[in-house]
């Protein structure tokens, strides 16, 4: 059934086909899997092949330890952590998979997903699935200090007719956080970089979704950053950059690694607070939703 326009969350919590497919092209399939095997998953793909956008729908082969430690990933703010048995063997966390503001996202949008009957709202955040086949049903959720994973179907993979993890796994997960800790543990605060504003407050390209060859294509009369340009290095020092735009219509949006870092501004200069060594991607979006966008390396002062 066509939906038209929706938000992101309702395209998440109503598991909605087309959304996930098309943010999966945009990310690029081997992009996800590489994340979900950061997190500590192991992913199964047929045949060896290179992964297509039928992983946005499940098209892969993970075990409940590894959704597990993925949504783990989640809880703990985008950084993993190895599954492990005793505490005294706690093992050292890995390198952040996803921005922890984008972690809260998540966990905020899976909050809001109605719980089984009796159960309070916003207690918890989780999610449910069900394989093709209704071979398999799952429940991954997480409050503010336990992470939870429930799969039900049988040994030898047959069908269970009619088994949906809404209506059987979802209410196991909610009874083994009832059991574990009455008293749920509070969902964290959101971090202090995360944009909390009505969708008619977003700039432009934040309103609605569109693929990153339609955000970022190119337009006679787009903004452009004259400098610094595409593939500079530049040597700061820990000194602010001061980017310098033309054409396209104020206010601008400007982002550092898809992030907003200046909003509404309305001059053609515009400084940057300093820029951490490295790599950075550097976007500008006018009024209209045009742009233009300059990757550049930072370095220190030899």
């Amino acid at each position: 059934m066509y939906r038209g326009e929706l938000r992101v969350s309702e395209a998440l919590q109503l598991s909605l086909n087309i959304p996930a497919v098309a943010l999966t092209e945009a990310l690029g399939p081997a992009r996800l899997i590489a994340a979900l095997r950061q997190s500590g998953a192991q992913t199964a793909l047929p045949n060896s092949e290179a992964p297509g956008l039928a992983v946005a729908l499940g098209g892969l082969g993970m075990t409940l330890e590894g959704l597990t430690q993925v949504y783990t990933t989640l809880a703990r703010g985008g950084t993993p952590i190895p599954l492990h048995y005793l505490a005294e063997d706690t093992p050292r966390e890995g390198r952040e998979v996803v921005r922890a503001a984008s972690a809260w996202q998540v966990g905020h949008i899976l909050a809001g997903l109605m719980p089984p009957a009796g159960q309070p709202l916003g207690k918890i955040a989780y999610k449910t699935g069900t394989s093709y086949g209704h071979r398999d049903t799952w429940a991954l959720g997480f409050d503010g200090l336990y992470t939870v994973g429930v799969w039900l179907g049988r040994p030898d993979g047959t069908p269970i007719p009619g088994a949906f993890g809404a209506d059987v796994a979802a209410p196991l997960l909610f009874d083994v956080f009832q059991r574990i800790a009455p008293q749920s543990t509070p969902l964290p605060p959101p971090p202090s970089d995360v944009l909390l504003v009505e969708n008619a407050a977003l700039p432009a390209p934040l309103k609605r979704f569109r693929p990153r060859s339609a955000t970022f294509a190119p337009h006679a009369d787009a903004p452009k950053l004259t400098f610094p340009p595409d593939g500079a290095t530049l040597l700061l020092d820990s000194a602010p950059l001061t980017l310098r735009l033309r054409d396209g219509a104020p206010p601008f949006t400007v982002l550092l690694d898809g992030h907003p870092v200046i909003i509404g501004a309305r001059r053609r200069e515009v400084t940057l607070p300093p820029l951490a060594t490295g790599f950075a991607t550097i976007s500008v979006v006018d009024s209209t939703g045009r742009s233009d966008r300059v990757r550049i390396g930072v370095t220190p002062t030899p």
